[in-house]
């Protein structure tokens, strides 16, 4: 009598097949989640330039649409921290992204500067929200031997979505003339799709169904409870240090794409910076530091793949400062490491500062610690452009270096976190 034997399961890596079946569209929609928040967000800097000539805006009006979507974004992450913790993961994941896609497309509906501050920041506030649920989401459904390796790869996808956003900003500004920028942006609708598979498949962790449960009892509690909680004194600590790290490495990250460019061009004659060649290696560098982050983040531990990462960081700044006039192919030799660092840092926000939070404030922590940074260092840039006018620009780049001295104060003060349990 014929044996049958079961289908074996497609080949995927071990850590990915680590995570619980009912829990692995949560990979999915995290990933989708990433690039589609970076495809709409890296959709205004590329598009600025067009937005600045439509409404006659100085350089500075056209930096404060950033700046707003930026600091908007640190209030979207607490907000939606808040709510993730209190109402589920799934539910807030689905808001911030139905909020950031509905603003990017009105966006290019704009007639107007004001409504362009005004759209760009309440995409901001979505943005911001988005990282905070889905960061804690991977989190908590992930396996603390492969945590950092499976955000790591989520991660990953913010890079596909920057590349995706340049690819679309370079077809359409061919082809759709003056505003172009406004189609763009019009595209900015499409995360919304998400929100189908998100519904229909998207299981929220237990650590959140526990949370709702005690919210539900505890009907007497604010809200801010949260907020308020991670300034008591058992999570005082914890939190100022996380805010230095999340300040640390998102000023550097700001700091440097801000102005290396503008440095290298004007001051070392680098005319291939801002080229789609000189984009793309910084990009390539980006997905290789967010994947390889998450892999080091596992093999040797959360403080070291930091400290490694930020001193890469700080040698690269160092670098790129010493380049000489007219090398253009060491520039681009660099912009690897570059992106390699400035990412690989930033891959490991979600794991380090969800197992350092307990679940009833994991969502706001979490959300707070990497959102408030990346408000404070929207700063970064304009305290780079303040310096160098006094001391050069040269001497001003190392803002993005003391940075990434400040992750690693940070870091070294906080505890090793790999493979702790979260519930």
């Amino acid at each position: 009598m014929p044996t049958t034997t079961a289908s074996p399961e497609p080949t995927f890596p071990r850590w990915y097949r680590s995570i619980p079946r009912e829990h692995r569209p949560a990979f999915w929609a995290g990933s989708a989640g990433w690039g589609l928040d970076a495809f709409d967000f890296m959709t205004l800097p590329l598009a600025l330039g067009s937005i600045a000539a439509a409404f006659a805006l100085t350089s500075t009006e056209s930096g404060l649409i950033v700046t707003v979507t930026v600091l908007a974004s640190a209030v979207g992450g607490a907000l939606a921290g808040l709510l993730a913790d209190r109402v589920g993961r799934v539910r807030v994941l689905m808001i911030t992204i139905a909020t950031f896609a509905v603003f990017t497309a009105l966006s290019g509906l704009s007639q107007n500067y004001g409504q362009m501050l005004l759209f760009k920041g309440l995409q901001g506030l979505g943005f911001g929200g988005e990282f905070a649920a889905g960061a804690v989401l991977i989190a908590e459904i992930a396996p603390a031997r492969h945590r950092g390796r499976i955000m790591g790869f989520v991660a990953s996808s913010y890079a596909v979505g920057w590349a995706l956003a340049v690819i679309a900003y370079s077809v359409i500004f061919s082809h759709a003339g003056p505003d172009a920028w406004r189609y763009l942006f019009m595209l900015g609708i499409l995360p919304a799709f998400a929100l189908l598979f998100i519904r229909r498949n998207v299981k929220d962790s237990d650590a959140s169904k526990e949370n709702r449960r005690r919210a539900k009892e505890e009907t007497a509690t604010s809200m801010w409870s949260g907020l308020v909680a991670l300034f008591r004194r058992d999570l005082r600590r914890t939190t100022l240090l996380t805010l230095l790290v999340g300040i640390g490495a998102q000023g550097g990250y700001f700091a440097i794409f801000t102005w290396l460019p503008s440095y290298l061009h004007k001051e070392r004659g680098l005319t291939i910076v801002g080229t789609s060649g000189y984009l793309s290696v910084i990009i390539v560098g980006c997905f290789l530091g967010y994947a390889s982050g998450g892999f080091l983040h596992d093999w040797i531990g959360r403080r070291k793949t930091y400290i490694l990462f930020a001193a890469g960081g700080v040698v690269c700044v160092v670098a790129y400062t010493w380049i000489p006039e007219g090398a253009n192919s060491l520039l681009l030799v660099l912009g690897v490491p570059l992106g390699m660092a400035a990412c690989g840092l930033l891959a490991g926000s979600g794991v380090f500062f969800s197992e350092l939070f307990p679940s009833r404030v994991r969502g706001v922590g979490v959300g707070v610690a990497h959102n408030f940074g990346r408000g404070v260092a929207a700063f970064f840039p304009v305290l780079v452009g303040v310096l160098s006018s006094v001391f050069g620009l040269k001497a001003a780049m190392g803002i993005g270096a003391l940075g990434y001295i400040l992750v690693i104060v940070g870091v070294l003060a906080l505890p090793e976190t790999r493979g702790r349990q979260i519930a």
